[in-house]
């Protein structure tokens, strides 16, 4: 049996611009091996996502998901059955956000649905 170990969360300090380190302010950033992850959907856009997977789950459209992060997007996966590939991926890539929008629903097929910088906006398209 493996051990956990927990993520050790260390406070801010006041010299941390002086001593080279840039401080992350509402965000974690979580390692896996050498590579940290810096993108991740927040509580607000979980929430979004979740709650119209609910109802899509719910009308029988929809049976699973699944969450992948990169260390450049973070991924929500929309599956019929968990033993198919993904009908819808809904991403969020922070590169993008300045340029067409931090968010997109991408199809089966790789066909970028809706892009944009708005969440709701951009899960409309699902509905």
């Amino acid at each position: 049996m493996g051990v956990i170990e927990p993520i050790a969360f260390r406070p801010r300090t006041a010299n941390a611009a002086t001593s080279g380190r840039s401080e992350v302010s509402q965000t974690a950033v979580v390692s896996i091996g050498n590579s940290p992850i810096k993108a991740a959907f927040n509580r607000q856009e979980l929430f979004a996502i979740l709650a119209l997977y609910g109802r899509k789950v719910a009308a029988g459209e929809w049976r699973d998901y699944a969450l992948d992060f990169a260390p450049d997007k973070a991924v929500f996966s929309i599956f019929r059955r968990a033993s198919e590939c993904p009908m819808f991926r809904v991403e969020k890539c922070p590169g993008f956000a300045r340029k067409q929008g931090a968010y997109s629903v991408v199809a089966m097929s790789g066909l970028i649905m809706k892009r944009g910088h708005e969440l709701d906006r951009v899960l409309a398209v699902l509905e």
